[in-house]
């Protein structure tokens, strides 16, 4: 099977740009101050539905790593005690460029706030000025 070698550079930037963004988003969230981990884990579906540790993934082709870990929401975000009601509030940001989720990842999300895992989650999207994050809270 051959490549398309325009694909396979655009699969290469897309990739690129994503984790930018991710980047990004992870800065803008610390300088408001909350603290931001990476999300290791992954909702599946046998079942009820489970949290269990999100696998790497690998290219079938090449076998070679192409993403450590993948877990969905990308970031899991805490307030600091004592900021509202000295309670912590736990949420989970979702980036994604253009701002939509796939049915699957709308499962996920309602599971987890189903479950009490987060007490909203958010997607994190480009906004329409240069620079800007937009965050939409997930509704049910």
């Amino acid at each position: 099977m051959v490549k398309n070698p325009i694909k396979v550079s655009m699969g290469k930037k897309s990739r690129a740009v994503g984790k930018r963004f991710e980047i990004r988003v992870r800065q803008d969230l610390e300088s408001k101050g909350w603290i931001i981990d990476r999300w290791i884990n992954n909702v599946l579906f046998e079942g009820n539905g489970r949290l269990a540790p999100a696998k790497p993934k690998y290219n079938p082709f090449t076998k070679q790593l192409m993403m450590a870990i993948g877990g969905f929401p990308d970031f899991i975000a805490y307030s600091k005690a004592g900021d509202v009601d000295d309670r912590r509030i736990v949420i989970g940001v979702e980036s994604k460029i253009a701002g939509t989720l796939d049915a699957i990842e709308k499962e996920k999300c309602k599971w987890l706030l189903d479950n009490q895992i987060f007490s909203k989650i958010f997607i994190a999207s480009k906004g329409t000025k240069r620079g800007e994050i937009k965050y939409n809270e997930f509704q049910r």
